[in-house]
């Protein structure tokens, strides 16, 4: 299967654009040389995929952070003279030759996890989330309509049957949605919309809203979003610092998924997803914090960056914060098992509410 020659032309306007854009920073520009270009154009996968489907968001987006998505599991070795060199910058020196580690989502040491804020002073909610793909299904932009229905057919099937205990719910299609239902999600801030600008360039939105859609338990603490980013988001929040019986009830629900619908692993990389940036454990770990005092400090993120934290606005990614409340979170997901990259979170939250008592008593 040889590339276009129109493919290509994209590919090689694609690398002047981004080597033209002085405030371009992405992880796409600084990896993607001219050895790169000529060693990676002409390459496909079996699915198809080529080297622009990888880097046409970061070209579209100059202002993205990473800028590449992989199409399908197998462009992460097609493609790894690109993607490796940005895993390993990403995900705090994750070399080539590095292996991710046994799953351990932490099931005998969720009691560890106490809550870090029991007086309510700090942590307005705690949220754990993971990405996982159904084994045997390309990523977004290799993904059929039919593959879509199917996908969703298969985790709908597993939800009908949840009927009881914390995770009994009801599945929301995006399909067909009522504007009633739809009111609720937005106002629980449940609902995704269509795919961000990031998401429309790496073509990721194809056929949309078929086979997209919202699980959620009666609690509305036990949440899954099917066919956005990833095939599945499994997410598990509650109000206030208990993280460990939000890793709990994830933990659960990861569990009862998966011994019907297999996910993606690769024996490098971990669990398989769309965006490199969430490979490994797939586990992003985070809460919303009230830091005025310690956030107002010149020195916050390169103290964040210290205790391997990520911040981000309140309402998640590209936005800003309000009245001192930050969504902060682990950074890593590669290299270390679920279980420490909750940890980190915790420990490095941790630290930072006590910088915040301190500088409340100075």
């Amino acid at each position: 299967m040889s590339v276009d020659k129109d493919v290509i032309a994209k590919i090689e306007d694609g690398y002047t654009k981004l080597q033209g854009a002085a405030d371009c920073h992405s992880l796409l520009k600084k990896h993607l040389t001219r050895q790169v270009v000529d060693d990676l154009k002409e390459r496909k996968t079996a699915l198809g995929a080529n080297l622009l489907d990888v880097i046409q968001s970061g070209v579209a987006n100059l202002d993205s952070g990473v800028g590449v998505y992989a199409p399908d599991a197998e462009s992460y070795t097609t493609f790894k003279e690109l993607f490796d060199p940005i895993i390993e910058e990403y995900h705090n020196g994750f070399k080539p030759d590095q292996k991710q580690p046994d799953t351990d989502l932490g099931e005998s040491k969720v009691g560890e996890l106490t809550d870090l804020d029991p007086e309510g002073k700090y942590i307005n909610s705690t949220r754990i989330r993971c990405g996982r793909s159904l084994a045997g299904f390309p990523f977004n932009p290799c993904l059929t309509e039919a593959n879509y229905l199917e996908m969703e057919k298969t985790v709908r099937n597993i939800f009908d049957n949840l009927k009881e205990g914390e995770l009994a719910g009801s599945y929301y299609p995006l399909d067909g949605m009522t504007k009633e239902v739809q009111t609720q999600l937005i106002a629980d801030h449940f609902l995704f919309k269509e795919g961000d600008r990031f998401l429309q360039a790496a073509n990721a939105c194809r056929f949309w809203p078929k086979g997209r859609g919202i699980y959620h338990n009666k609690d509305k603490t036990f949440l899954v979003w099917v066919n956005e980013e990833d095939h599945l988001r499994i997410i598990s929040m509650q109000n206030g610092g208990n993280v460990g019986q939000v890793l709990e009830r994830l933990i659960k629900g990861v569990k009862t998924i998966q011994e019907q619908a297999p996910f993606s692993r690769h024996e490098r990389l971990g669990w398989l997803t769309f965006c490199p940036s969430n490979l490994g454990t797939t586990v992003r770990a985070s809460v919303h914090i009230r830091l005025p005092k310690t956030s107002a400090r010149p020195d916050f993120k390169s103290i964040c960056d210290g205790l391997k934290l990520q911040i981000r606005g309140i309402h998640g990614e590209h936005s800003d914060s309000e009245g001192g409340v930050y969504d902060i979170s682990n950074k890593a997901r590669l290299g270390l098992t679920e279980y420490e990259a909750v940890k980190q979170m915790y420990d490095g939250v941790k630290h930072l509410i006590d910088l915040e008592k301190q500088a409340e008593t100075a």
